[in-house]
């Protein structure tokens, strides 16, 4: 099943940080789609709930080294 989901995403200063995190995302099976944005604290993410979930791509983030409200 097809989701999407916008978390805020604390941490990111600059767009290396926007590439980690959209790059980190990108390598992970079920994810379609990522839109990050550090100016908004912002991760936009759209993926395969059968493939991957939800906590799943929130502990991708954390282990980039970013937080996730």
């Amino acid at each position: 099943m097809r989701e999407s989901n916008e978390l805020t995403v604390t941490g990111m200063k600059c767009g290396g940080c926007e590439n980690t995190v959209k790059g980190k995302l990108q390598s992970v099976d079920g994810i379609t789609a990522v839109s990050v944005s550090f100016k908004t604290n912002t991760v936009s993410v759209e993926f395969d709930s059968a493939i991957v979930n939800l906590d799943t791509i929130k502990s991708v983030i954390t282990e980039a080294g970013f937080s996730v409200e």
